[in-house]
């Protein structure tokens, strides 16, 4: 692995699953009704989310693949972490469950709300 592609994860990221950059998510959700998720704690979340957005854990383990269990797989679903890093991670592991769009916020919600 080259220090580039370490550097820039995204690089080797699965075809289901897209970085967005802040303008074209905020345009995308903003068209109707989406699957919208917030992936971080229950306290980062309470502190400012994206407007729409549904809380659902990534550390919480068998209760997040629970709570993405309800959603439909065949739908995109935008998601965002605090600074994109978390919500990689649980971009791939959506793929795993079978989502088939996965749009993640590049630079994460530090990016949405400056």
């Amino acid at each position: 692995m080259s220090i580039f592609s370490f550097l820039f994860k995204e690089q080797n990221l699965p075809d289901e699953i897209q970085i967005m950059d802040r303008e074209a998510y905020k345009e995308a959700i903003s068209k109707g009704k989406v699957q919208l998720v917030d992936v971080r704690t229950k306290g980062e979340f309470m502190s400012g989310h994206i407007k729409g957005a549904k809380n659902i854990d990534f550390f919480q383990g068998s209760a997040f693949e629970t709570a993405f269990s309800k959603l439909r797989k065949d739908v995109p679903v935008y998601i965002y972490c605090q600074s994109g890093n978390r919500s990689q991670k649980a971009a791939r592991r959506l793929v795993d469950l079978g989502f088939t769009k996965v749009y993640d916020l590049r630079g994460g919600y530090s990016s949405w709300s400056h």
